[in-house]
């Protein structure tokens, strides 16, 4: 009967969103620690989540021909910086495996060799599968990539177990990210192109890239970019502004958390002054 009093007078919270106001309200009370809030209600909004909302478009993904050369093939491991590809023969839809990069040193030692005995088995999973079940999947199967098929059987996009986890933990970092940074949300990764997030102010992207663009009725370029595209874009799309092009990096929550940002062939090539030291 206590009990029942006491869930009387302190209801417990009905609804994701309560539940997740409780964890702000234990933050405060210094329950527990930022990051700890920040896992626990990314736990909470991944079960929302399905492989389509945070895959990798298909037109984005990096791809290897069956056919390639080794010299090609390593021309593109280096250039992506990717540790697993799929790997397509005849038409990019028609993917029979998966390439580790690592595999590729038996090619090097043994030019010979056929690249059909070095690819591990391709996973497809439907654009509908919730995340949570696909982290059970690749933690049971091992696996770390799989492809994302549409209800036609078409191939999606691709997704990662890293993709997963960033729904929980954030950002993971490797050794492409931020090498240089700016107060204003600017970065400069090690390959040399730009990344901005998603809240930028506007103001700060038209001073670090020299444009003009308009802040009046948005105050980030994460908003103006999703008003110019007509919905918030997902990740592997891109969007191109003011001579620059915004590619799609990451999302989360509804909206983009990070830009990858390349000069249209019709800007002239310059740095960002915000991301200079």
């Amino acid at each position: 009967m206590l009990e029942r009093v006491l869930e009387f007078l302190h209801p417990g919270p009905d609804s994701t969103s309560e539940l997740i106001e409780n964890f702000a309200e234990a933050e405060e009370r210094a329950l527990i620690a930022p990051e700890s809030r920040q896992m626990l209600e990314g736990v909470l909004r991944m079960a929302e989540l399905s492989a389509g909302d945070v895959m990798v478009a298909a037109p984005r993904m990096d791809l290897l021909p069956i056919d390639a050369d080794y010299e090609t093939l390593l021309a593109s491991v280096i250039a992506t910086g990717h540790s697993r590809f799929p790997v397509y023969e005849g038409q990019r839809d028609n993917i029979i495996g998966i390439l580790l990069a690592k595999d590729l040193l038996k090619l090097q030692r043994a030019p010979g060799l056929n690249l059909r005995t070095l690819l591990r088995p391709t996973v497809f999973v439907p654009e509908s599968k919730g995340l949570n079940e696909l982290l059970r999947d690749f933690r049971a199967n091992r696996s770390h990539l799989a492809i994302v098929i549409d209800e036609f059987g078409n191939t999606a996009g691709l997704i990662t177990i890293e993709d997963v986890l960033e729904e929980i933990v954030g950002e993971i970092e490797d050794e492409f990210d931020v090498v240089e940074a700016s107060d204003a949300g600017i970065y400069t990764l090690a390959d040399g192109t730009q990344r901005v997030a998603g809240d930028t102010p506007i103001e700060a992207v038209n001073e670090a890239y020299g444009l003009q663009l308009a802040c009046e009725d948005f105050d980030t370029i994460g908003g103006l970019l999703a008003h110019e595209h007509g919905r918030v874009p997902r990740r592997g799309e891109v969007v191109a502004l003011g001579g620059l092009v915004f590619s799609v990096m990451l999302t989360r929550g509804g909206s983009v958390r990070w830009f990858k940002v390349t000069r249209g062939p019709e800007a002239a090539p310059a740095e960002p002054t915000a991301a200079a030291e």
